[in-house]
């Protein structure tokens, strides 16, 4: 018995020798935290942290629920125009109409279908000049398409196919709200292979391009687009339109990087037009424009005449516009895109800036006046009437009424052109198309004027 609380007792010890060392070298300290709501007043910071998991980072990058919404929707079109051809000797030896041979001559490019009752919408140069067009959709089925409208100088064109069955269709999205950056999809038919995506990212807004000066304010982007992509559809990863792709930046005639597409919101405002009035409503500030001003914004350099008297929305010469409603306006070609999507009789908040302060003026947009100037040669040219021609005893010829240079000395204001290369012209639209033609095929351009003295004087342009 002793024996055994002998044991015990040295068992106890041992037990509490070991459980002091314990504590003593190997236990480190616990620290205990308790949570508790605390009411905080809210406060506004620049920097907003974003912690995104490696699910949300594919999540932005995955483009098959886009893809899957918008391939069925975009189709090939094929336009079948007949061409005549003639063999000059053939009509000499076997008479008139004898050496005419007639054929067709076949085109490929894309469409948006963009409501279930078939209305597509592409590009004009991918339909200009047809005969004949037909639809060809995601499965295989065939379409005969009629011609609703075109706006050649946007590119634009409106189509329509008639169909037993509601067509899956792409719905517009706000171009504006488009930011650089952001991933997008080119959906077309490259070199006939049809339902073809490809994606990149918006690489640039509000991009004008030399040859392309009617539209000049294109969405650039590094998405894939090959010849017979024009017309195709340009959307978000929300597989919504925001531009219809038209054209490539290469010396090749394939894609080399860039491509460009019409903004959404002009599409859509040209669609809404060609079906409310059959023709496109321009609409326009009332305004000339500083073309030598090379700061951020768009300096107004007059006010129109006619506007000005029929209302005062308070723009003057020297105003930098700044903002068209909640849209930057860093340079004319913003300026354009803004105006071509709106209708005159719209009204649009103008910010400006005018010897350093800020404001904000409400404008009624004007109807657009038919103008004739040359993009080229930044000469705006009109026709002059009979009662002007006999004051100056001329035949022909067209007035310059303003140039890019007005404000320079010896600008050429004032002056009547009278022939070009040797060519009489007595139409200003004519004049403009000719002298672009001649400037963009890189000919010598002799341009035969009468100055405001009433001398005949020779300028050569190479």
């Amino acid at each position: 018995m002793k024996h055994f609380f002998s044991f015990l007792g040295m068992a106890i010890l041992g037990g509490i020798l070991t459980l002091g060392g314990y504590k003593v070298f190997m236990e480190k300290e616990k620290v205990l935290h308790q949570t508790s709501e605390i009411s905080m007043k809210p406060s506004n910071s620049n920097f907003s942290p974003i912690v995104m998991t490696s699910a949300a980072i594919e999540n932005t990058t995955d483009f098959t629920v886009a893809a899957e919404s918008t391939v069925h929707a975009v189709v090939h079109v094929k336009n079948t125009a007949v061409r005549t051809q003639k063999n000059p000797w053939a009509e000499l030896f076997y008479g008139n109409g004898n050496g005419s041979r007639r054929y067709e001559q076949v085109g490929t490019g894309s469409g948006v279908i963009i409501s279930q009752d078939g209305y597509i919408v592409t590009n004009n140069h991918v339909i200009e000049g047809a005969t004949d067009l037909e639809i060809t959709l995601n499965n295989k089925q065939k379409y005969k398409a009629s011609l609703i409208g075109t706006d050649p100088s946007n590119d634009i064109a409106l189509l329509k196919i008639n169909s037993d069955v509601d067509l899956p269709y792409i719905p517009f999205a706000n171009s504006d709200s488009v930011q650089i950056g952001e991933w997008v999809l080119a959906v077309g038919n490259p070199y006939n292979l049809t339902s073809t995506v490809t994606a990149g990212i918006v690489s640039a807004k509000g991009r004008d391009l030399e040859g392309n000066r009617n539209i000049e304010s294109f969405i650039q982007t590094d998405a894939a687009v090959n010849p017979g992509n024009s017309g195709g559809a340009l959307v978000n990863t929300k597989g919504e339109l925001i531009g219809v792709n038209t054209a490539i930046s290469s010396r090749t005639g394939s894609f080399v990087g860039y491509s460009f597409a019409v903004p959404s919101n002009i599409a859509k405002k040209i669609i809404d037009d060609i079906l409310e009035f059959g023709t496109v409503q321009q609409a326009i500030l009332g305004i000339n424009v500083d073309t030598t001003y090379d700061e951020e914004g768009v300096k107004v350099s007059g006010v129109l005449e006619l506007t000005e008297k029929s209302q005062n929305f308070g723009l003057k010469k020297g105003d930098v516009i700044i903002k068209i409603n909640d849209v930057k306006i860093s340079k004319f070609s913003d300026l354009k895109g803004q105006l071509t999507a709106k209708r005159p009789g719209d009204f649009v908040n103008v910010t400006i800036d005018r010897d350093g302060e800020i404001y904000i003026k409400k404008v009624k947009l004007s109807k657009s006046i038919e103008r004739h100037i040359s993009s080229v040669f930044q000469w705006e040219l009109k026709d002059i009437t009979k009662k002007e021609k006999q004051k100056i005893a001329i035949q022909h010829g067209v007035q310059i009424i303003r140039t890019g240079k007005d404000g320079v000395e010896n600008n050429l204001k004032g002056f009547i052109i009278t022939k070009i290369n040797n060519q009489d012209v007595s139409n200003a639209e004519e004049t403009v198309r000719l002298l672009d033609n001649l400037a963009s095929n890189r000919y010598r351009i002799i341009v035969e004027m009468i100055t405001l003295k009433g001398e005949t004087e020779k300028y050569i342009y190479r």
